[in-house]
């Protein structure tokens, strides 16, 4: 995503809806909608066959192996938007997790809230040709092709969950920044190390075709070995290409770092530092090329 004019400031958390909204007229109170996939249009249809193949094509060898594995244990790669029973019928025998339509951006409650219960909310809409390229809120195509394939692997599909419980935790004690940078840096816009190599898993770069470039290949952004602290301090762009990323080693660390850490412990101890801007980083942070 790109939108070169904004200033860089504190998130306001514009991939989600205000905190108090309430659902849109025809959703339940927990937001979702039913799909209604007999009522896309063959454009519809067209525009996810269409991004589907060129980020299949890029990603190839820039992803990690358990999200292409996943495109096809969830038959993603079958022409056309998914139908969400069938997915669910194949995700949930996998992992135990069910995708759900909403109409729009919800708010962080009820959204950490689905996660918490093993439910990835999806836009319920999808984007028109002509914003192929740029779209401000995550459609059908960046939610379940950029998302879901990697819900079919056991030990990220744990990290989700605890990432709900811990957003529902942050939302009582005021912290929702911290595990909203955390979410960011992982499920968003994480790197990984594989096979000698640093590959994308993250979702919001797997779904743009300009980012999977940029977050791999430009001498830009920094790349940053993962560290819990450091990314619950780094704020964040949800509207431009990132100007920091963090790379792990494995899934499983992600995981062992949630739960060896008591995460309003961990907030205590860092209310006293300030945050830190992406666009700066030591020498001695930087991962080699």
């Amino acid at each position: 995503m790109s939108h070169p004019h904004t200033l860089l400031e504190p998130s306001r958390h514009q991939h989600r809806a205000p905190a108090g909204a309430e659902p849109p007229f025809g959703a339940a109170e927990d937001w979702t909608v039913p799909q209604h996939w007999d009522e896309l249009t063959q454009e519809d249809h067209w525009v996810w066959d269409t991004l589907f193949a060129r980020q299949k094509t890029l990603l190839h060898d820039k992803v990690i192996g358990a999200f292409e594995e996943g495109l096809e244990l969830l038959n993603l790669s079958r022409p056309g938007v998914p139908n969400f029973d069938e997915l669910n019928a194949k995700l949930g025998e996998r992992t135990g997790w069910k995708v759900v339509a909403v109409p729009s951006l919800i708010p962080d409650g009820v959204f950490f809230e689905h996660l918490a219960n093993r439910r990835f909310p999806a836009g319920n809409f999808m984007r028109t040709p002509k914003q192929m390229d740029y779209l401000e809120e995550p459609d059908v195509f960046h939610d379940v092709f950029g998302h879901v394939p990697l819900l079919a692997h056991p030990v990220l599909a744990e990290f989700m969950v605890e990432l709900g419980r811990l957003g529902l935790k942050a939302l009582e004690i005021g912290e929702i920044e911290r595990v909203s940078r955390l979410y960011w840096y992982t499920i968003e816009v994480g790197l990984a190390r594989e096979d000698g190599r640093t590959k994308i898993y993250g979702a919001g770069i797997a779904s743009s075709f300009g980012e999977t470039h940029y977050s791999l290949e430009s001498p830009r952004p920094h790349r940053l070995k993962f560290d819990l602290k450091r990314v619950l301090r780094t704020r964040y762009r949800p509207d431009d290409f990132q100007k920091s990323y963090f790379v792990i080693d494995r899934f499983e660390d992600l995981l062992d770092m949630v739960h060896a850490n008591d995460f309003a412990a961990l907030c205590a101890e860092l209310e006293g530092l300030s945050d830190i801007d992406p666009k700066v980083a030591d020498e001695s942070e930087l991962l080699a090329a």
